[in-house]
């Protein structure tokens, strides 16, 4: 049960609603962003892989610095669970919740994907996203949220009492350990949590609990990254399908994705250079 109130409104409650909100993480004094020259740079673009996730699977893919790679809706509507790495350090990653304070709690073309402490730096830039048309329906829902963690065994176990091998936690963790040529227990530690691509979701109003519903995705769209930095992603086609009904299943109609890397033009990108760590000193405020 939700919102079960043991205490009475005291009397000053009026004035203490009516406090204003306050932007937590002002954005205005981050670095410009380079979108000029990524829609300058897109326009030339040559395709050099592609990567199939099939239905309830994931896949790894590399992604150089300084190129695009584009996430697609191949069949059907389909949402991904998308992890993101240094490809020199994996200790570096993407980093949700830091992304969703900057920039909200969904995230569209501009906006910057940021990897974790100690490094915080933009890893990955949205350039292009074909379903920025939706905005924010009337549930207050939208789509390619970073609030969601990724479905995964343990909580399917917690709530239904059931085994369930093929969430996206448990896909990430084979691809990776594939990738990686490691054990799943060595590899575990290093899933975090995810960009929801396609996903759309919200918080109900009455009890602000996360939602889904069927995301309006359909083939041929698509959004599109920026690698800021030498990338490796993981990319789970998620066992919900469009997650309409429900996201750790064997009974929704699922579809496969796919990555498309792309090169640019050698010169589209002149005087582009990879963001550097985060020039916080580390010694915690003690000498």
């Amino acid at each position: 049960m939700k919102n079960v109130k043991q205490n009475q409104t005291p009397l000053d409650a009026h004035k203490r609603l009516r406090n204003k909100p306050v932007i937590a993480y002002p954005i205005d004094d981050l670095a410009e962003s380079n979108s000029d020259l990524y829609e300058s740079a897109r326009k030339q673009l040559t395709l050099i892989e592609e990567t199939i996730i099939p239905p309830r699977e994931a896949r790894t893919f590399v992604v150089p610095a300084g190129h695009f790679f584009r996430i697609i809706c191949s069949e059907g509507p389909q949402v991904g669970d998308l992890n993101l790495w240094n490809n020199d350090n994996v200790k570096e990653h993407f980093y949700s919740g830091k992304t969703r304070a900057l920039y909200g709690t969904h995230v569209s073309t501009g906006d910057c994907l940021y990897s974790n402490f100690p490094f915080l730096r933009p890893i990955a830039t949205i350039t292009h996203d074909t379903l920025d048309w939706y905005g924010w329906d009337e549930d207050g829902a939208s789509v390619h949220d970073v609030i969601g963690t990724r479905c995964d065994p343990y909580t399917h176990l917690a709530l239904s009492g059931e085994e369930y091998h093929y969430c996206c936690h448990s896909n990430l963790c084979r691809a990776l350990a594939k990738q990686q040529n490691k054990a799943i227990s060595e590899i575990e530690p290093l899933v975090h949590d995810v960009l929801n691509v396609f996903m759309c979701t919200g918080f109900t109003r009455q009890t602000h609990q996360y939602f889904m519903k069927a995301s309006p995705v359909r083939p041929h769209d698509f959004i599109e990254m920026f690698a800021e930095i030498n990338l490796l992603g993981a990319l789970s086609a998620c066992p919900g399908g469009d997650c309409g009904s429900s996201h750790s299943s064997d009974s929704a109609a699922c579809y496969p994705l796919k990555i498309e890397i792309y090169k640019p033009n050698k010169d589209s990108l002149s005087g582009w250079q990879p963001p550097s760590i985060n020039q916080y000193s580390g010694n915690h405020g003690h000498e």
